[in-house]
């Protein structure tokens, strides 16, 4: 269920009080029943997650705090300067457009509130309220059997499945096929499925998200060397991180140098 949308139903579910259950590491939930409704209703928190909330949100008000005082200090040292009433406009103006953008700003303007003079503040009780859904979100189900333990790890489980949906048609380029024979198209799913079934066993082994593999790995580099002794051909060298990823996968990291041929 979405949080953020100010549904009431939502804020009575938070609202209540009662215990966790201790699921996972990463997972604890309880289970909320309100008066007059079939509806079961499981807070689910994952405490790894709302720490890392919790760090992005200071980072972010942090950045708007920095930025609210660059403003507030080039407006007071224009103030203190003696200049014409056109160039003081003009200042305004900029320290005004300074402040728009920073209001419109996609991830930072959501943590700003207007003032009355114009001026614009950090939102604590915008920052208040998303202190309370740090690391949570919540899952109604009518099914009245099962337990609210297994009502969030199917909603996992379901949110893996989809993962996977989105790696096959975007990664992997399952969709368009390309195919108009059966056995062409059933091998090209295939292909696509092992390469998945790869990308998940690489994210388990090393503990790492797949873009981030990807990522650090692509940083690895195979040059050419030409000069008067002869051509090597040769990759960059590996970093910790690099090492770190080929060691956790049990893969022999590619050699120093590749080829070489004197003169």
């Amino acid at each position: 269920m979405r949080m953020r949308d100010g549904n009431p139903l939502v804020e009575r579910v938070l609202a209540r009080q009662g215990r966790y259950q201790q699921v996972k590491d990463n997972l604890r939930v309880k289970e909320v029943r309100i008066d007059g409704s079939d509806v079961r209703f499981v807070i689910c928190h994952n405490p790894d997650q709302a720490m890392r909330d919790k760090q992005h949100r200071d980072d972010a008000i942090a950045r708007v705090e920095a930025e609210l005082e660059r403003i507030r200090d080039q407006r007071e040292r224009d103030a203190r300067r003696p200049v014409a009433d056109k160039a003081r406009k003009k200042n305004e103006a900029a320290h005004a457009r300074a402040e728009c953008a920073l209001r419109d700003h996609p991830t930072l303007g959501r943590w700003l509130v207007q003032q009355p003079n114009g001026r614009l503040k950090v939102n604590k009780a915008k920052v208040k309220a998303e202190e309370r859904l740090d690391g949570k979100y919540l899952i109604a189900t009518s099914d009245p059997h099962i337990s609210a333990e297994d009502v969030a790890l199917g909603y996992k489980n379901l949110l893996e499945a989809e993962r996977g949906f989105r790696d096959l048609k975007s990664q992997l380029l399952l969709r368009p096929v390309f195919h108009r024979l059966e056995h062409r198209i059933r091998a090209h799913v295939l292909i696509c499925w092992l390469a998945l079934l790869l990308i998940r066993v690489a994210e388990r082994a090393t503990g790492q998200t797949w873009r981030n593999i990807n990522r650090q790995l692509g940083r690895i580099s195979q040059v050419t060397l030409a000069g008067p002794a002869g051509t090597v051909v040769q990759t960059t060298p590996l970093r910790p991180e690099h090492k770190a990823i080929y060691q956790a996968l049990s893969v022999q990291p590619p050699a120093r140098v590749t080829a070489f041929d004197p003169q």
